[in-house]
């Protein structure tokens, strides 16, 4: 489906092309069973399809569903127009897009705007990664309200600098193209927790390019790792940290410019939106669109869950 240049290309084609709800049925249909629909709780072939509510009746389970069960969409009463449409601005937003955006956009509430917006993030994690190899560069960031700005007695609670801010660790592996990146909420910026990451996610015998943090001594034995000691220079040759050094850029002026604030609790959601940006970057818009379209299915996401941990109101 990737390359059907029928498919529409800008907003505007989107919004006439998925006006019909057959369209869209069609479309969903197309993309999620492409070799026939299929039940999605026993796997059983052909359906009886109950045209009058678009739904279809399992002949083994005897369970009706929808083309949204078992996707991001499931138990939501908005309609697959309004679902498609969000995804494409999603998507193709460069600095990320608002909850009030979208409901001013789609005419829906921005509470819903706020929960469609969680749904699709979770299309945009991209779990499957293969691990990184060659030329990979690693480094932290802190994300979080500077204190100069906080309350007196917040500021002294908490304290300056790193303190009482989300910790930020990020992987960067370096091609003649297009790079990737890969950015995880850590607890601490500890040897223990950096050097985890780096083993999990990236090949022995890489070159492994870091600043001067202690915590990065000791990684020599399974990896090429060279360090750049920013108080004396930023670029060596080809040891830098300048590929997470613009991604960082281009994370924080998302945070800063779009969302304002974000809850420590959802943080890892919006690092995956801001990474499916980069990591996608030289698609055009309609391909975007269909690779976080790829991503819906089995990745359902329910209120309670998004919810139930907050301390804090995350709106935006």
């Amino acid at each position: 489906m990737e390359n059907n240049s029928a498919l529409p290309q800008t907003l505007m084609e989107v919004v006439r092309y998925f006006a019909d709800p057959v369209v869209c049925l069609n479309f969903m249909v197309e993309l999620r069973w492409p070799n026939g629909v299929t039940c999605p709780r026993c796997q059983a072939l052909e359906p009886m399809f109950i045209s009058t509510r678009r739904v279809w009746e399992c002949k083994g389970c005897k369970k009706q569903f929808s083309v949204k069960v078992g996707t991001i969409f499931e138990d939501s009463p908005l309609p697959l127009d309004k679902w498609l449409a969000a995804i494409w601005l999603i998507a193709n937003a460069k600095n990320g897009i608002s909850s009030y955006e979208i409901h001013r956009s789609l005419g829906i509430t921005q509470k819903s705007a706020w929960f469609m917006l969680h749904r699709v993030r979770v299309a945009m994690e991209s779990g499957s990664f293969e691990k990184m190899k060659g030329e990979v560069e690693s480094d932290e960031t802190y994300i979080g309200g500077k204190a100069r700005n906080m309350h007196k007695g917040k500021r002294k609670a908490k304290g300056t600098g790193g303190a009482g801010k989300s910790i930020v660790q990020g992987l960067l592996e370096r091609h003649s193209g297009p790079s990737r990146v890969k950015a995880k909420v850590v607890k601490n910026a500890k040897r223990g927790t950096v050097q985890a990451e780096i083993r999990d996610h990236v090949v022995p015998g890489s070159e492994v390019f870091t600043d001067s943090l202690a915590s990065y001594e000791g990684l020599d034995p399974d990896y090429a790792h060279d360090a750049i000691n920013h108080a004396e220079a930023y670029v060596r040759g080809k040891v830098h940290t300048n590929g997470l050094e613009n991604f960082w850029s281009l994370l924080k002026r998302m945070i800063r410019g779009t969302y304002v604030s974000i809850a420590p609790f959802h943080l890892q959601k919006y690092l995956d939106e801001e990474s499916f940006r980069f990591n996608e970057r030289l698609r055009n818009d309609g391909g975007r669109f269909l690779h976080v379209l790829s991503g819906i299915v089995g990745r359902r996401l329910t209120w309670k869950k998004l919810t139930g941990k907050l301390d804090a109101v995350d709106v935006q």
